[in-house]
């Protein structure tokens, strides 16, 4: 177990500016999960930032056949602070439905890891964890102060990388029309169909991307984290599963409009949202599938929706978020939840086993880490998940970068409206890999 150390300090500068590039080449596994919360006003996030550094003990995991169990077993040994992500294609284990799309990004289907050192920020108090019989106190303070201080080198600017569609519009287009006539079959109510963009080649300064992309997203689920030579830089604004003493809580996002740099109408903007009527249809669909989903681990009677259709402001867009919750069976554990909810609806689509299937035909890569879950377990099994999103992938020994975008089609979409709202959810990646 931890043993706890309590250090408060009160320097503002400090509990801001995290050193991302000295600890990203000390350590091979670095872990930064910012709210972007002030936790003195809230108390919607139980963090302003979370960071985990170094490695006692990790599970890397290729084989979708058991590789829940196996986590579950991980933590089962090891009842610490654990850090790490599921693949979206962990759907094999879960809902049994195998990919033979090609998977060119390569990641592990699951990467967790036990850190040397779980530093808990709280606006300016921060909270340091680390076993005595593994780290020193000393130790221990001369990582917190790497964390903390000036980054001794100036980024790196190589070329921007040449970023690809991995389908045309056209095929785009062509896919979409076929999902729509099996919603019109009745084969599926609803689909989250993606694409992928992609650069081969491609070098880039990891920790000098993911600062660029936070700063323009302010996303309250940002993640910077190094797996060895993986990199996810995810500026996610959607909470997949938390799980908080005998409570879960889950917050699908369906609906999504631009913002305008005009206050008002930004407004009328957000009022468009909240009232139109496809983008209800689209998140009470997925709020009826999260219900079912949590009702497999939850006290009979207890799934109840906290919020409909809440509308979010992001700094590039605005969200349609409605809040689940469930009081958790005793005897459920970490893995059964997640064969209960993942993959997420809010990424499938409903019903959910077919909508799997139908992703797996019309789209045309493996989504490896795109549309998995990232996010850190407590000693105590308390534990909180988003959903991988908005985010950067970036294999530097294969030198291979990847994101991607999504939409929900519904029997109310159209095609080119689709597409634009996959290229707006884009425009973060865009912008700071030019």
């Amino acid at each position: 177990m931890y043993v706890l150390r309590s250090v408060i300090h009160k320097n503002t500068q400090a509990s801001k500016t995290i050193n991302l590039t000295g600890l990203s080449e000390a350590y091979n596994q670095v872990c930064l999960l910012n709210s972007h919360i002030d936790t003195n006003t809230t108390s919607d996030y139980t963090y302003s930032a979370l960071l985990a550094v170094g490695s006692t003990q990790e599970i890397i995991i290729n084989d979708p056949k058991n590789g829940i169990e196996q986590l579950q077993n991980f933590l089962n040994e090891h009842k610490d602070w654990t850090f790490g992500y599921l693949s979206y294609d962990m759907k094999e284990e879960t809902e049994n439905i195998l990919s033979k799309n090609p998977d060119f990004i390569k990641f592990p289907l699951i990467h967790f890891f036990v850190p040397e050192l779980v530093i808990e920020i709280y606006n300016n108090n921060h909270v340091l964890h680390f076993d005595e019989n593994i780290l020193s106190s000393d130790k221990a303070n001369a990582i917190y102060h790497l964390a903390f201080s000036p980054a001794n080198l100036a980024p790196i600017t190589p070329p921007a990388p040449k970023i690809q569609n991995r389908i045309s519009k056209q095929e785009y287009c062509e896919a979409f029309n076929h999902l729509k006539n099996h919603i019109a079959r009745g084969d599926i109510y609803e689909v989250n169909f993606c694409q992928e963009f992609f650069a081969e080649n491609a070098m880039i300064d990891p920790v000098h991307t993911f600062e660029k992309l936070d700063s323009i997203s302010n996303a309250p689920f940002a993640a910077f984290c190094k797996f060895d030579g993986n990199f996810i830089l995810s500026s996610s604004p959607e909470r997949f599963i938390k799980r908080e003493g005998s409570k879960l809580y889950s917050q699908p996002i369906k609906g999504t409009i631009k913002r305008s740099a005009n206050k008002k109408e930004d407004e009328i903007l957000k009022n468009i949202l909240r009232n139109d009527l496809k983008e209800q249809t689209e998140n009470v669909m997925i709020v009826d599938l999260v219900r079912n989903d949590l009702s497999k681990v939850a006290k009979k009677g207890s799934v109840c929706v906290d919020e409909l259709f809440g509308v979010h402001t992001f700094q590039q867009v605005h969200h349609l978020i409605s809040t689940v919750s469930c009081e958790i069976k005793q005897k459920e554990n970490f893995s059964d939840i997640l064969k209960a909810t993942f993959p997420m609806g809010s990424m499938t689509g409903a019903p959910k086993v077919s909508a799997l299937n139908l992703i797996e035909k019309y789209e045309t890569v493996k989504r490896g880490p795109y549309s998995g879950a990232i996010g850190y377990i407590k000693p105590d099994g308390d534990f909180d998940f988003s959903v991988i999103i908005r985010a950067i992938f970036y294999n530097s020994k294969e030198h291979y970068l990847s994101f991607s975008t999504g939409s929900a089609i519904t029997s109310a979409a159209e095609a080119d409206k689709e597409y634009d709202e996959c290229l707006l959810k884009a425009k973060a990646m865009f912008n700071v890999l030019k």
